[in-house]
């Protein structure tokens, strides 16, 4: 009877443990390795748990996290940089992390000046005019779909979109379900959407999701937003657009499915 006790109590231990490491967290400091000074609001996220935080005043922060978790560091004008969690940082607490600066580099912007004859009718000709459409379809939750100008095959070019993208999504990702995944937990950690919404350079969606700059564009592309979307979207509306497409073509699909 002894023993049986003491099997319950070292299980019962044993959980404990566990049920301790999988909400364990590391705090750290993150420097300007140049200056030494603390860097606050630096953006930190845990790829494996995509979970977000970010520095406060002092350069402070705390995350959940595992041994072997990799966190994401990233701030606007710095390097960003990955950093493993490792048994020593779990053991003696805190860190101090540095970032380096980048050489701001301003790119060509070439103007395309309008050349105006002063009469209303033969300027106002020369003004370019993005005209991109959305369709909405019942039963979805989407807003609707861009299909550029109002041409006849718009309505079965939406249609199309639906199902092709999907198709490039799993090529995508078909290897690697965990990015799906993570679609869900970023549109539901606030931190992230709020870092997202601040961001256009991709850079945060293509480690999350494990894809380079042209597979994300055209993802959504294949979602069929035109490129005044892709250009012009932050990071969120980005992951919004995938995120969307996706689920509605799991409907579209499971719906179709059913009839056969």
């Amino acid at each position: 009877m002894k023993h049986l006790l003491s099997i319950i109590f070292i299980l019962s231990l044993s959980f404990t443990v566990f049920a301790q490491d999988d909400n364990t967290s590391v705090k750290g400091t993150v420097i300007d390795l140049s200056t030494d000074l603390p860097m606050d609001r630096v953006n930190i996220v845990n790829l494996n748990q995509v979970i977000g935080t970010a520095t406060n005043d002092e350069g402070n922060f705390e995350i959940n996290a595992k041994v072997n978790d990799t966190l994401h560091l990233s701030y606007i004008g710095y390097k960003s940089i990955k950093v493993r969690v490792t048994n020593d940082w779990m053991k003696f607490g805190e860190t101090k992390i540095g970032m380096t600066e980048l050489a701001l580099a301003l790119e060509e912007v070439v103007v395309n000046q309008l050349k105006l004859t002063g009469y209303l009718e033969v300027d106002v000709k020369q003004v370019p005019i993005k005209s991109n459409y959305r369709y909405s379809i019942s039963g979805l939750p989407n807003a609707g779909y861009e299909a550029g100008d109002r041409r006849p095959n718009a309505v079965s070019k939406v249609i199309g979109a639906i199902f092709n993208p999907a198709d490039f999504l799993h090529n995508i990702f078909g290897k690697k379900p965990n990015e799906l995944r993570k679609l869900k937990k970023m549109k539901e950690d606030d931190q992230i959407r709020n870092l997202l919404a601040s961001r256009f350079d991709r850079e945060m969606l293509m480690v999350l999701l494990q894809v380079d700059r042209f597979d994300l564009d055209e993802i959504v592309n294949q979602c069929n937003y035109s490129k005044d979307f892709i250009n012009s979207a932050n990071d969120l509306q980005i992951l919004d657009a995938i995120s969307e497409c996706y689920e509605e073509y799991k409907i579209l699909n499971r719906n179709k499915n059913g009839r056969i």
